[in-house]
């Protein structure tokens, strides 16, 4: 979660607001309304919040209070009219079929009785069925099924229409293409001949804490929140990026449906359904009858928020019934008949002690907070990450200030505010470094990023964390080269780049301080079984730009050997990532001192194990891909062919064997028909491989 600029004078403050003179109201209306929009677009466009969601809401209830008390001022554009609005500009928009509305929200046991009196009101009755689902904490998306086929995911957007984004949802595997139409008992699923599908594209806890562990080895600034992870990816251009994040998405509720006649009658049957149809829906969910059976679900779905493996931020409650649900219809932004529930995350204060600088192996400066401890969500807190200078500054952070943290989970400690009522008068403003803090070398600010970087390639505190990044078991596995024996090796100017590990000798370490003929021994037999390390875990740890483990394994399986890593060009690394990607590391591997350490490696015996094909039906062929495939993935698609023996190659050309074409090819299959070429589609391209 983001930095919130909280302050304990907030409730004076709002109190105050609430009934101002005419002019002053007006002022604040104006203010709230900018202040607003400014976190909308963060939120919605950038997924790079600034405040909690509770502040948010705070906002926009005072906003709508003051709206309230004041009509005069209300206008039709104001933000408290608002679902919020996710479309980027950047992908084609299509328009719902049925409005896609948010939620109403509460924070407190209160507003949820409130809302089961008013239906219990409003429908004249006490006998209503509630269903209590987890409420994930991702992206809202409407995925279209048409006779059972997929054929369109669209974002939110503004409720109405939403970025169309169906080449990146293809992407996430647990997403099928067709509803499954035969039961695994061989009776008949009824499969509606328009479904619009409503739910939420997420990341996985693991895959999470997976993405900030690579982070951390290369000593980069840590994703802070899952969600704004996970809109950040589903925005990416290029499907191939968004495949190397494993997504995930699960259903929970739907817009259109045709025919009507066979709607659901109760959101409990939806669910039956969506297990029926072969879709990811809800795990677990309960039902409630009584005021007392809402608080209780609500309460267990939050007591067991440590055990569950995706991002959860509430609980929502809905009435079961389908036609009472249309009896009682829904407002501009919200449906009458559901209400989300938000969990307050663990939060603790304590004092900001210091703020220390980490160097990253790519030169990246990162602010850590260094806390007093503090006991928080069942661990000790001592350090929370501040992301980058700029939130510092905006946030009014200084050392010996008392702050708040908070923890939801699995998710990283966070500063989201400050208790200005409580700032020492000998606190101090933070000064962002402008030396290196390892080499003292100046450091620069890329254009466009709010990142500052250290540009010294030889700088030690680079140097450790690549050694560190090269040596860890996610990497080569270099048993014995621990934090205290890499900083020695580098303090001694015995290690100076990663190919010197492998000219050190026993004499040498047994210089170092604390290390023992044992220990020199075993670390240099690790580095022996090192040099014949998996080829994918080689250039994994040489921390080639935007390669972590996912592209690592495409690059072995489409290369085989570090010296053609090496001489590869661009459009061989087409075939395999993404555009940026490739050009990065084209850049990288022209620069003569990167591409010597592959030539230091070699030379030096390194050998790293080539991946075993599993079957050579393709040995030798030369594929392209074009189009989209009805059920594989393109990276799918290419690990099967790589993994066959085959090739890939980003065009098509006279040394092409097959396109394997999808819907929507261009000219990549033009191509092939005047060259000859053999065309082949995703059932042949599965047939063949089945037949070896």
């Amino acid at each position: 979660m983001a930095i919130a600029a909280a302050s304990s004078a907030f409730a004076a403050e709002f109190i105050a607001a609430a009934s101002p003179a005419v002019g002053e109201a007006r002022a604040r209306i104006h203010v709230l309304r900018r202040e607003i929009a400014h976190h909308d677009e963060l939120y919605y466009k950038k997924s790079a919040p600034e405040i909690s969601d509770v502040a948010y809401d705070r906002l926009k209830r005072e906003l709508a209070a003051l709206e309230k008390e004041f009509p005069a001022s209300a206008t039709g554009d104001s933000p408290s009219d608002s679902l919020g609005d996710d479309r980027t500009g950047a992908f084609p928009l299509y328009r719902h079929r049925e409005r896609m509305l948010s939620l109403d929200k509460s924070y407190s046991e209160a507003d949820l009785r409130g809302f089961y009196t008013r239906l219990t009101k409003r429908l004249g009755r006490n006998d209503l069925v509630y269903v209590v689902e987890p409420k994930f904490d991702g992206l809202a998306v409407s995925v279209t099924y048409e006779r059972g086929k997929l054929v369109r995911a669209v974002t939110r957007g503004n409720g109405i229409e939403g970025d169309d984004i169906t080449a990146n949802a293809l992407t996430i595997r647990t997403l099928p293409r067709e509803l499954r139409a035969a039961a695994p008992d061989g009776s008949t699923n009824f499969v509606p001949d328009l479904i619009e599908l409503r739910g939420e594209i997420y990341l996985p806890l693991a895959e999470f804490n997976r993405i900030n562990h690579e982070r951390e080895a290369a000593g980069e600034a840590l994703f802070a929140h899952p969600r704004n992870l996970a809109a950040g990816t589903l925005k990416q251009q290029d499907p191939r990026e968004v495949a190397m994040r494993k997504l995930a998405i699960v259903f929970y509720g739907w817009g259109a449906y045709t025919p009507v006649t066979e709607l659901p009658a109760t959101q409990s049957e939806f669910h039956a359904h969506v297990r029926a149809w072969g879709l990811p829906g809800l795990a677990s969910f309960s039902t409630a009858r009584t005021a007392d059976e809402i608080w209780s679900a609500v309460q267990a779905f939050d007591r067991s928020r440590p055990q569950l493996a995706f991002p959860v931020d509430g609980a929502v409650v809905k009435l079961d019934s389908v036609p009472l649900r249309n009896e009682v219809g829904a407002t501009e932004h919200a449906p009458r008949w559901a209400m989300a529930y938000k969990f307050s995350p663990d939060r603790a204060e304590t004092q900001l002690l210091a703020i220390t600088v980490q160097v990253g192996r790519t030169g990246l400066l990162t602010p850590v907070a260094e806390l007093a401890p503090v006991r928080l969500a069942g661990s000790t807190i001592a350090r929370a990450s501040l992301h980058n200078r700029e939130e510092i500054a905006r946030s009014d952070i200084r050392v010996g200030d008392f702050v708040y943290v908070e923890k939801a989970g699995e998710i990283i400690p966070a500063i989201v505010g400050v208790n200005t009522a409580r700032r020492p008068v000998t606190s101090q403003a933070f000064v962002f470094p402008v030396a290196c803090p390892a080499c003292q070398t100046a450091v620069v600010r890329v254009a466009g990023e709010t990142a500052v970087r250290c540009p010294n390639p030889d700088c030690p505190a680079q140097l450790r964390r690549r050694v560190q990044h090269f040596a860890s078991d996610a990497c080569v596995d270099i048993g014995g080269l621990g934090p205290a024996v890499i900083d020695a090796l580098v303090e001694s100017g015995r290690v100076k780049a990663i190919p010197d590990l492998y000219r050190l000798k026993r004499d040498g370490l047994l210089a170092l301080n604390g290390v023992g003929a044992k220990s020199a021994d075993r670390l240099l037999s690790a580095l022996e079984r090192s040099k014949h390390a998996e080829l994918w875990r080689f250039i994994y740890g040489l921390g080639l730009p935007q390669i972590g483990t996912v592209s690592a394994k495409e690059l072995a399986r489409r290369f085989h050997k570090l010296d053609a890593l090496a001489a590869a060009t661009a459009e061989d690394f087409s075939a395999v990532l993404s555009a940026s990607s490739s050009a990065a590391l084209v850049a990288y591997l022209n620069v003569p001192r990167n591409r010597s350490v592959i030539t230091d490696l070699l030379s030096l015996g390194v050998q790293p194990a080539a991946p075993v094909a599993t079957t050579t039906i393709f040995a030798g062929k030369v594929f392209v891909l074009t189009g989209t495939l009805p059920h594989l993935t393109r990276a799918d698609a290419e690990a099967k062919i790589l993994a066959a023996g085959g090739k890939v190659s980003g065009s098509v050309s006279r040394k092409t064997d097959y396109v394997l074409a999808g819907e929507g090819s261009g000219a990549k299959l033009d191509a092939a028909r005047s060259l000859g070429v053999t065309v082949i589609d995703e059932a042949a391209l599965l047939e063949r491989l089945r037949e070896n």
